[in-house]
């Protein structure tokens, strides 16, 4: 149903988004996770035609969004994170408004909106001004307008963002309802928000693809390591050469420890093994009394951390030569995480 092919989002020396490939089946709900700024908005923004891509492309249901956009648009609906409703309507007002803009007959309109809002749950608020809503009502209103028509294919940036909790259940629970008639995209920085409700779950960092599977497959990948925190007397150099001794023990790192005349070092090891009596017995050996011994399990937000944290971005990095069309900061000077913001605000009512 949606296919993304090497898609591409440069501003002048920076990547936003790099040669991004992957495929989202039929009745799928996929996540897009990754922290702020790895051009999960971009992406999205180029997937429905908002932006346009330096490089690559993308299929809604074999409809090309820059080729076909007209088609392909057709095919979505798309919810920004900041829903685009007019605060001086109401729910009733903005969706007759939406069918007219998705050039809905005039007859048809009203039918439409209903479904949407009873799709959504905002029936009851139909004649309230958007504006004396609660932000879970708002967030319903901006996806009952997406839904309008039922599109195949229903895209959502941070659905969930600033909601209560219970809030955030009732928008999770109507996503896994609507994944029974459409397929469904969304994006997230919080990984429970993601596993809580998708089918399959793409990890960007920095623009890149660093992982594409299911959360259950994640979470084995969690469940494949332990960590062992070790607090013992001596300094580094002595507890790493004793600790990379111990056949099993990898990745040693060294923490901040505020006991005096000691160390505290974390290390991984495979599930299923047990190396605590083996590295005790090492270092008593080698003269470093244990005083500390803590054994951790890998979570998913560790398996994100692994994926997503190994590269920042440098503080220079700049945006430079903006295409002039889509500059939207003075100078032409801004970072990329912003200009994605600005981008976001440019086209949030232009549903």
């Amino acid at each position: 149903m949606i296919q993304v092919k090497e898609l591409t989002k440069r501003y002048g020396n920076h990547i936003a988004v790099d040669h991004l490939s992957f495929t989202v089946e039929k009745g799928e709900i996929c996540g897009l996770l990754g922290p702020n700024g790895a051009g999960k908005s971009t992406t999205m923004n180029m997937m429905t035609g908002y932006i346009s891509a330096t490089d690559g492309t993308a299929l809604i249901d074999g409809s090309d969004i820059f080729d076909e956009p007209r088609a392909a648009r057709a095919k979505i609906g798309y919810l920004p994170e900041q829903p685009p409703v007019y605060p001086d309507m109401t729910p009733w007002e903005y969706l007759l408004f939406v069918a007219q803009l998705k050039g809905f007959a005039k007859p048809d309109r009203q039918d439409l909106a209903k479904q949407a809002m009873a799709q959504t749950g905002v029936t009851e608020v139909r004649d309230r001004l958007i504006k004396n809503l609660s932000k879970g009502y708002r967030q319903r209103v901006g996806l009952a307008g997406a839904l309008l028509g039922g599109p195949e294919v229903l895209i959502l940036d941070e659905p969930t963002v600033g909601l209560d909790p219970k809030q955030i259940i009732e928008i999770r629970e109507l996503i896994r309802s609507l994944a029974k008639k459409h397929t469904i995209l969304l994006s997230s920085h919080i990984l429970s928000e993601v596993a809580a409700v998708c089918d399959k779950v793409l990890i960007l960092s920095h623009g890149k693809l660093v992982a594409c599977d299911t959360p259950e497959n994640l979470a084995q990948r969690a469940e494949g390591q332990n960590v062992l925190i070790v607090t013992a007397l001596g300094d580094e150099k002595t507890v790493r050469g004793v600790l990379n001794s111990v056949e099993g023990a990898r990745d040693v790192a060294f923490e901040p420890c505020l006991d005096e005349g000691a160390v505290t070092a974390r290390l991984s090891y495979d599930t299923g093994r047990d190396l605590r009596a083996q590295i005790s017995s090492a270092l008593a050996a080698a003269g470093c009394a244990v005083l500390r011994m803590q054994n951790e399990t890998l979570s998913l937000e560790d398996v994100f951390l692994e994926l997503t944290g190994d590269r920042v971005l440098e503080d220079a990095e700049v945006l430079t030569e903006l295409p002039e069309r889509e500059s939207s900061a003075e100078d032409g000077e801004i970072s990329a995480q912003n200009n994605e913001e600005e981008e976001e605000k440019d086209h949030a009512g232009d549903l």
